[in-house]
């Protein structure tokens, strides 16, 4: 692994806005920007008919990678720009990509006026299988300025301390507070006891703070300067999660390891928040 940010590039709205959120997380980390384009042509055709659109496409792609190391260098003069073509399978090609580098940036298909995204095959095979953090950009946000800061998705019953890291070295590049959110619910074993006393939940809330509070101690001594909120809240994790996005500047889930038949697995909170959160999603790998 090197010291990088990288962008995947294919061209559209959504591979441009990643590569414009990937420049400006390479100058907060003080390391180059690599542009990678995968080209899933076969590279040596056999008629004169494919050559043709093949030359053609490939002056395609390097005006594509010439423009946009041209508009990253002008935004940023100082910052140290590397262009890389490959060929094969583009998740494969990206997983790759995004095995070598500090962090990876991939385009999200927007789906206009409603509010989500439509994540692609490629993008979705990425995050499932990187073994390094991998942020999920979409074309457009019309939101004002967000004020939220970083929104990071906790279980405090299982091992995250790759999500901690990541959340607190996040926060404190950039000056930013952040927010975790624990989600519960009241055990159904307590049926009728919740409503005829309400203070067992408010007793149960208060434990799963102190929990909260426990995991994050260590961290916020570490990050003395980072403004850190630990909240539990009732309900789907999901549902919290994606409601804390509209107001978020990035947004970060933990994505535990699985062995699947059908290859990586997503579980439904991260599929959830990467469709439906207006704000960058980064989905950070567990152990």
């Amino acid at each position: 692994m090197s010291a990088q940010v990288t962008v995947g590039l294919d061209g559209s709205a959504e591979s441009l806005a990643a590569a414009r959120w990937a420049a400006a997380q390479a100058v907060l980390r003080e390391v180059p920007l690599r542009l990678v384009h995968v080209e899933e042509w076969p590279s040596m055709p056999e008629v004169p008919m494919a050559y043709a659109r093949t030359r053609a496409h490939d002056e395609q792609t390097a005006r594509l990678m010439r423009e946009e190391t041209d508009r990253v260098r002008k935004d940023h003069p100082d910052l140290e720009v590397i262009t890389e073509y490959a060929h094969g399978r583009a998740a494969e090609e990206l997983t790759a990509a995004a095995n070598e580098a500090d962090l990876t940036a991939l385009g999200s298909r927007g789906l206009g006026g409603v509010r989500g995204f439509l994540v692609g095959s490629v993008s979705l095979a990425v995050v499932g299988a990187a073994r390094q953090p991998v942020v999920l950009v979409r074309a457009t946000d019309d939101r004002e300025a967000p004020e939220g800061g970083i929104v990071v998705g906790v279980d405090i019953h299982h091992p995250c301390e790759a999500l901690l890291a990541f959340s607190f070295s996040e926060a404190a590049r950039r000056g930013t507070p952040l927010r975790f959110l624990h989600s519960w619910t009241l055990p159904a074993s307590y049926g009728y006891a919740a409503i005829m006393d309400p203070g067992i939940g408010e007793e149960l809330g208060s434990h799963i703070l102190g929990g909260l509070d426990d995991l994050l101690e260590p961290w916020r001594k570490r990050y003395a300067g980072v403004e850190v909120e630990a909240k539990p809240v009732v309900g789907s994790p999901a549902y919290q999660l994606v409601e804390a996005s509209q107001t978020a500047q990035l947004v970060i889930v933990g994505r535990r390891s699985r062995n699947v038949p059908l290859g990586p697995h997503l579980g439904h909170v991260a599929h959830a928040v990467i469709h439906h959160s207006p704000a960058p999603v980064a989905v950070v790998p567990l152990t």
